[in-house]
């Protein structure tokens, strides 16, 4: 009987307590379900947030590229405008100067002729009659008609001559009025350049306003500067020895390893950031950033050929110099490239100019020097 009592209290305490405890675990089972699915969901937004982050920033990327090539095209084309008009301007200086020139020589002629002029009028109102009769001798009268004949030809020569000058001063004004009708048309085109290079210049500024937001907003400004170094190391192990002909064509030239306290600057404005320095991008200085005005020329340091020349993410419109031997030379953040791919330079030669591509906010110049892809300090290699 006792069993009987203890196992009706088991039981029923057991029923008790079990019967509760399948609907508690049953709840709990789809909370967690729930805040799984929200989980999931929530990584899932992430996941699109960060896709579409990334698809914006390389849109933004793609404008700043693009807009960055244009404005390097534009100042290239203005240079090469500025040059034909100061072709034009010495063209036209060389022609006026022979104007000048002729214009004297002609009021000479002009002058010698009119005397000329006078003695045969004097001569056709019968002077050389009478002189001829005034003669008691025939060798008097020979003479006198020698002059005669001499005054008619040299008058025909002088009239040829005044010809032939003024044909030449006709042919020099008209090349002036040609120069001068060149000069203005390529004056125009500079003027038309020049905005174009303006509003270009308005239009970088507000995509890398736009560009700078996206970075800031997604949080990933250092990251993206990890990628562009990245980026450049393996475009500089692209270009390591691309041109088999470098050593062979620069066997001629001092090796750069010899320049090292002789090379000559690129530009001559002050070092903003030295070698190791920490930038304003949040990463430390593998080259110098030098002080300099917009459209300032960048100069060759050393002889070599041009390996890259164009865009590239971080570093703006970009030019690689490969010297040989494993040394390169880079001129980043320019503002036009002055040279091709595979074109040789020599040192002091203009490449560039400056600017502020790649999403600098300061103009300036900034420069590597790189030995088998590793950046090399500058300040012991350019001469003090």
């Amino acid at each position: 009987m006792r069993w009987r009592m203890l196992f009706v209290l088991l039981f029923g305490v057991t029923h008790a307590v079990a019967a509760p405890v399948l609907p508690q675990n049953a709840e709990r089972e789809a909370e967690a379900q729930i805040k799984l699915d929200t989980l999931r969901a929530e990584i899932a937004t992430l996941s699109a947030a960060r896709a579409e982050l990334a698809a914006q920033r390389n849109e933004g990327v793609a404008a700043l590229r693009e807009i960055e090539t244009r404005v390097s095209g534009s100042a290239r084309r203005l240079r090469e405008l500025e040059a034909g008009i100061d072709t034009q301007n010495r063209l036209l200086a060389e022609r006026e100067a022979e104007r000048i020139v002729l214009q004297k020589t002609l009021g000479h002629s002009r002058e010698t002729l009119a005397n000329l002029l006078r003695s045969v009028y004097m001569i056709g109102r019968g002077e050389s009659l009478k002189a001829l009769l005034a003669r008691d001798r025939i060798s008097d009268s020979s003479r006198v008609l020698a002059y005669y004949r001499y005054l008619q030809r040299d008058r025909l020569n002088r009239v040829q001559a005044l010809l032939a000058e003024l044909s030449d001063l006709l042919a020099i004004e008209q090349v002036i009025a040609t120069t001068k009708s060149t000069l203005a048309a390529e004056q125009q085109k500079e003027h038309v350049q020049s905005a174009q290079l303006a509003g270009d210049r308005v239009q970088r500024q507000a995509v890398l306003a736009e560009f700078d937001a996206k970075l800031k907003e997604g949080g990933t400004r250092l990251a993206a500067l990890g990628r562009d170094e990245q980026d450049l190391l393996r475009l500089l192990e692209e270009l390591r020895d691309i041109f088999a002909d470098i050593p062979k064509q620069l066997d001629a030239a001092q090796p750069f390893a010899t320049l090292k306290g002789r090379l000559r600057r690129p530009h001559a404005g002050s070092v903003r950031v030295a070698f190791g320095q920490g930038i304003a991008t949040g990463r430390l200085s593998e080259g110098w950033l030098l002080d300099a005005e917009a459209g300032d020329e960048v100069h060759a340091v050393a002889p070599g050929r041009v390996a890259f020349a164009d865009w590239l993410k971080g570093f703006g419109l970009l030019l690689i110099l490969d010297h040989g031997d494993g040394y390169m030379s880079l001129y980043a953040q320019n503002e036009s490239l002055l040279k091709d791919v595979g074109d040789w330079v020599a040192a002091g030669d203009v490449i560039s100019t400056v600017g502020a591509s790649g999403g600098a906010a300061q103009t300036g110049l900034y420069i590597e020097l790189r030995y088998q892809g590793r950046p090399l300090d500058p300040k012991p290699w350019f001469a003090r």
